[in-house]
């Protein structure tokens, strides 16, 4: 036998055990390479893909691949043309249908965009054992339609149905609770439901909440938008978190936000933390709600309105919901006492893996103390809206869970800026995969998080942006020129710019408009050779500032990062003016032209980006700036531009010579309704999409 020898290729592998193998690849790209090594492969790889996004406009019925019948998610969203009824665009609308239901036989998971009732009453027909179903609609609902109908043809073919998420889907809160009544044993069998509005500012009526609850039992997991302001009618207290409670004993996923916490509106600083009014919320009812769901795994409250001293019901957590994994507080105080080190309130759930804190006003440093010694193995942390804690505090939690924490957010803390929240974070640095910081470069006035030495004081003195028009270049360079020989002079626990951040893969940011993104690197996170994706959110009002202080944000110092590919540019909480603006003011072609300046340098594979909008036109248009700008980006695959834009500036992106997949998304409320302009004609998107498909463009793969 010693002296025998054998070839074993890999195609004699048993086809059974081959086609396992396919079906552990998760990644699409890594698939649809695979499909091209040959036939056999390539047979395998259709027949074991169960996920598929379609992509393409839906006139072109020839386009339509018929290999993927193991196919079980499917979804038709981001089909083109974006937010356009699906069927509409066939003479045959039922045809359609079917030719999709025969493309993909074996669908029990959809996702699609809805514009009106008629597409759900051709669709769901086609696939009766559907499962799982999410609708998309940022358009308005239409008011001539009686109440329940967008959800009634599908409860009336779809038996079968059990998880249902209607998050990004406009309609009225009294919409689903007709339907739901009309339909109680599809009702009985829902075990997901997800009824948060993103699309609208209502929130569900304490009495809505119940009907709907009382009608589905059995549900695992919901999610909804509330009333928790005791002035308004229908609003959720102590009797209406105990009937939940009470109506759906199984539930293993609760999450009950205000309405006004979707808006994501950055506090004022110099707030106390307080609001106005108390929530209808008693600590001792909250420890009842607790002991009635035993099943709990997580749960996120946020209220918007004051629950005070939530300790004593907060320590029951860990006895009565002894499954419990994740937590998310808004507005909750007195959740962790820190006294004489001793362990209270939320300190003493042990099992917590995330644990999210918003605006708890009297949340200290001991209480992180505490938290860290009493929630060992939490892996995720975030912290928003706190005003009293401080580096020293955050540094002294990240130490204690150095072996476990490698997702932290610190955000819209009053003693934190970039720099502090670095510092914080330092003994994670190794460890840590996911962050966000705020871009607040001014320098901190409070002693307790002035910076653990005097030179990296004097780096964030430096990143004062107060006077920043002309000063800021010298400054810039100045930095830069110390930092080669300054740095190394400092201890290796005190300064950390020159070191590794080895692990973190995905940064977001959060920066005001007229703020610069260039001191980042400056700020200790110049070192990130795993980082893959960024997310950076602008917010502001752009009127009340005269220019741009400077050419460009500084996308351009992203460059430091070698494998960044993915960006989310999210300029969506920008306000200002649509080529309206007085003398002496920017319109926002401007500041797009300062927000994407420098962005043809970065190394990009995909870039999904909000512009800004104009509130009085409803408006969130992509100008001709922006639009020569990323046309210079020459490594872009996949962009998607969340507004609209003019046919002419569409053309420009046709320069990208690797651009393959492009969407202009009008996903935003309300959606523009009109079709008088050219950004929002069909035709101007088929031309768009004929001229990018080309067969004369050459798409290096």
């Amino acid at each position: 036998m010693a002296g025998t020898s054998s070839y074993v290729h890999f195609h004699d592998i048993p086809d059974v055990v081959l086609a396992i193998i396919f079906s552990l690849v998760a990644d699409t790209r890594t698939r649809n390479v695979m499909s091209l090594v040959c036939l056999k492969w390539h047979l395998l790889e259709r027949s074991t893909r169960k996920s598929l996004t379609l992509r393409g406009n839906i006139r072109d019925l020839f386009l339509l691949p018929t290999c993927f019948r193991a196919v079980t998610h499917l979804d038709l969203s981001l089909l083109s043309p974006w937010g356009h009824p699906l069927l509409d665009s066939s003479s045959n609308p039922l045809l359609l249908a079917q030719l999709l239901r025969h493309a993909f036989p074996s669908v029990v998971s959809l996702v699609v965009y809805i514009r009106n009732p008629s597409t759900l009453h051709l669709l769901a027909p086609q696939w009766p054992n559907l499962r799982h179903v999410k609708l998309i609609r940022w358009h308005q609902r239409l008011p001539t339609e009686p109440l329940g109908s967008d959800f009634t043809a599908l409860f009336e073919y779809s038996g079968m149905l059990s998880s249902l998420d209607v998050s990004l889907f406009h309609s009225w809160t009294e919409d689903l609770l007709p339907a739901i009544k009309a339909y109680p044993l599809i009702a009985a069998s829902l075990s997901h439901l997800n009824i948060l509005k993103h699309s609208s500012a209502e929130g569900f009526k304490s009495y809505e909440l119940l009907a709907i609850t009382a009608s589905c039992p059995n549900l695992r997991k919901l999610l909804a938008t509330c009333i928790f302001d005791h002035r308004f009618i229908g609003f959720v207290g102590d009797q209406t978190l105990l009937a939940l409670a009470s109506n759906c004993p199984c539930l293993s996923l609760l999450h009950l936000v205000d309405a006004t916490s979707l808006s994501n509106i950055r506090p004022d600083p110099n707030d106390e933390g307080y609001t106005s009014e108390d929530a209808s919320i008693s600590h001792t009812t909250l420890g009842d709600v607790f002991a009635g769901l035993p099943l709990l795994e997580e749960l996120v409250l946020d209220v918007c309105y004051n629950v005070r001293d939530t300790w004593p019901a907060l320590e029951l957590l860990n006895s009565r919901c002894p499954r419990l994994k994740a937590l998310k507080l808004g507005q909750f105080h007195g959740i962790c006492r820190g006294i004489n080190a001793r362990l209270d309130g939320i300190a003493l759930c042990q099992g917590l893996e995330s644990l999210s804190i918003k605006n708890s006003a009297d949340l200290t440093d001991k209480a992180l103390e505490a938290i860290s010694l009493g929630c060992p193995r939490l892996s995720k942390f975030e912290v928003l809206g706190c005003k009293e804690i401080t580096g020293k505090g955050m540094w002294e939690l990240t130490h204690a869970l150095r072996k476990t924490l490698v997702h932290v957010k610190i955000s819209f803390c009053k003693n934190f800026n970039a720099v502090s929240s670095l510092q914080a974070i330092e003994p994670i640095r190794d460890r840590i995969e996911r962050l966000h910081i705020d871009c607040v470069w001014n320098t901190l006035d409070n002693s307790e998080n002035q910076t653990r030495s005097s030179s990296s004081q004097e780096l964030s003195e430096s990143y004062n942006l107060q006077a920043r028009k002309r000063d800021m270049i010298k400054e810039e360079k100045r930095l830069k020129k110390k930092s080669k020989s300054h740095f190394h002079d400092v201890g290796d626990e005190n300064l950390f710019s020159s070191r590794t951040w080895s692990k973190l893969h995905h940064l977001s940011l959060w920066i005001g408009v007229g703020e610069l993104l260039t001191p980042l690197s400056l700020a200790g996170l110049d070192d990130c050779p795993a980082l893959e994706e960024i997310e950076i959110k602008i917010e502001g009002d752009s009127r009340n500032q005269q220019r741009p202080c400077m050419d460009s944000l500084g996308l351009c110092s992203l460059a430091c990062y070698p494998r960044l590919s993915r960006m989310l540019l999210d300029c969506s909480g920008v306000i200002g003016y649509a080529l309206t603006a007085p003398p002496g003011q920017a319109d926002l072609s401007l500041w797009e032209r300062f927000f994407l300046n420098g962005i043809e340098i970065l190394n990009l594979k995909e870039l999904n980006y909000w512009p800004a909008q104009d509130m009085d036109l409803n408006q969130r248009s992509l100008f001709l700036p922006a639009a020569a700008l990323l046309a210079q980006c020459g490594s872009l695959r996949k962009l998607f531009i969340h507004g609209t834009t003019n046919e002419h500036f569409m053309m420009f992106l046709l320069r990208i010579p690797t651009l393959r997949d492009v969407q202009v998304r009008e996903d935003y409320y309300p959606a523009p309704e009109n079709d008088t302009i050219t950004e929002m004609r069909v035709e101007s998107c088929r031309r768009f999409e004929d001229a990018l498909n080309s067969s004369n463009r050459h798409i290096p793969d």
